[in-house]
């Protein structure tokens, strides 16, 4: 875990601010935009050192907001008690939680290690869970706040032959994510599980996925900057599920309506390469 802080925000700030996690590229980085846009002060935390230092100086010279940034891996048990211990440390209110890190293993199941997977639980599901645990006492302490989770449409869609765990972790993440509404919704903190479809990121090719995303129709691949402000808008508003396009929209409500017998039918048309030809 490495510590490298922009001194830019005041000493006697006291502001909200949104911590996002992953947020150095991709749906994470459009959201820290599409929040300071809105006059939201902004903590990045991601791994890759430098360009969130460069991404923070960006926010605060182009909207005006205070933003920092702290480099961390959510694979390490540690860290979401050291975000936290940091945010407590600088003063700053954490009025909204954004999860967004995480990943996908393109190897098959048989051939990743246990430790593969159970980092890849850890960063999808486990940080996500302890953040959530960490900050939730301090938004309810104040009687307000808001929890993002970027889950995904492959939470509704039937198994897949490759990313094996990806879609359980999902639905896990959305059951996870009503949980805290039904819980916490009275007491002034809404949950929002954001499920995306295939979105233009480098979430693929990081991931050793870029061929498949490659086959997928061009009309199913959604901007990420569509995306992110879909996810800001329905979190804004407090709503519980959102599903960002009206084309996956339809494709989730087809998912729970049509027999996973006969999606998988046509699945190599919607998702090459995602289902196991039959």
């Amino acid at each position: 875990m490495s510590f490298l802080i922009i001194n830019t925000l005041p000493f006697f700030m006291k502001n909200s601010y949104a911590l996002i996690t992953g947020a150095s590229s991709g749906i994470g980085l459009e959201i820290a935009k599409s929040l300071a846009k809105r006059n939201y002060n902004i903590v990045l935390t991601a791994r890759r050192q430098e360009l969130l230092k460069k991404i923070t100086k960006e926010l605060i010279s182009t909207y005006g907001v205070e933003a920092d940034y702290i480099s961390c891996d959510l694979m390490d048990p540690n860290a979401p008690g050291e975000l936290y211990a940091f945010c407590k440390q600088k003063g700053y209110q954490v009025d909204l939680l954004v999860n967004n890190a995480g990943y996908a293993i393109p190897t098959a199941f048989e051939n990743t290690t246990m430790e593969d997977e159970e980092k890849f639980i850890r960063v999808l599901g486990i940080s996500v869970i302890a953040l959530c645990k960490l900050f939730i006492k301090d938004m309810l302490s104040k009687g307000k706040g808001r929890i993002m989770i970027i889950s995904s449409v492959a939470a509704f869609a039937p198994p897949s032959a490759i990313q094996t765990l990806y879609g359980p972790i999902k639905t896990f993440m959305n059951r996870f994510s009503e949980s805290l509404n039904i819980n916490y919704n009275h007491k002034g903190i809404t949950s929002t599980a954001v499920c995306p479809g295939y979105t233009i990121t480098n979430f693929h090719t990081s991931s050793g996925v870029q061929k498949q995303m490659d086959d997928v129709p061009n009309f199913m691949k959604k901007d990420a900057v569509r995306v992110a402000e879909a996810a800001v808008q329905a979190t804004f508003k407090g709503k519980r599920t959102s599903v960002p396009s009206k084309t996956f929209k339809i494709i989730v409500f087809l998912l729970k309506i049509i027999p996973p017998s006969f999606f998988l039918l046509v699945s190599s048309v919607l998702a090459p390469g995602r289902y196991d030809k039959k």
